[in-house]
């Protein structure tokens, strides 16, 4: 989702710049003149000597109440979304694939990380106590690692529950990609449920 996000900005910004860039640059070198075509009457700028924003253009909102407000407003959610995405940029990226060790010397298989999340989910919510449960893998292709997040039942045991998570879920994804070690960060969160009724 991020790098899809990422690619669009960045399309976005590039073709912003790229026609900014063009029109300044046209009327700049005096293009139009040199090469003998006229502009649009929508064109922004006039000729070399023109300038972005004119003196009236500058001053044409100031004596508005609405003006300022709607300035600092627009800024600060152009601040927020900047800081969103520059966080977005730090947080751990997905890994895409796993290399499989498969004895054969150099040669090994590709094992796609979300194939093996989906398997290490799978087993963890097949266990007693877990509800539900979130896989991801982070880190490099020969050196994954594992961030599970459970959802315990309302009576789940969390220590027999880690131990199992531990004991088989991260040893079968371990062994069934021949890695030689997967750390692993599980986070245990227990569901909420009303009081029960006593008579």
């Amino acid at each position: 989702m991020l790098r899809r996000v990422n690619r669009v900005l960045l399309a976005l910004i590039g073709l912003a710049l790229l026609a900014a860039g063009g029109a300044v640059l046209l009327s700049g070198l005096d293009l139009p003149r040199h090469w003998n075509f006229t502009t649009p009457s929508w064109w922004p700028f006039d000729g070399r000597h023109d300038v972005v924003l004119s003196r009236s253009d500058r001053r044409r909102w100031r004596d508005e109440d609405w003006w300022w407000p709607t300035v600092i407003a627009a800024l600060a959610v152009l601040l927020l979304l900047t800081l969103w995405w520059a966080l977005a940029q730090l947080r751990r990226r997905r890994l895409g694939e796993v290399q499989v060790a498969t004895g054969d010397g150099d040669h090994g298989a590709a094992l796609r990380g979300r194939a093996l999340e989906g398997a290490m989910a799978a087993e963890a919510e097949s266990l007693d106590g877990v509800d539900r449960a979130r896989v991801r893998l982070t880190g490099r292709r020969t050196a994954p690692r594992a961030r599970l997040r459970l959802l315990l039942t309302p009576h789940a045991q969390p220590v027999a529950t880690l131990e199992r998570v531990r004991g088989e879920v991260l040893e079968h994804a371990r062994t069934s990609a021949g890695l030689e070690r997967l750390p692993a960060e599980v986070r245990l969160r227990a569901q909420r449920h009303g009081a029960e009724r006593v008579t």
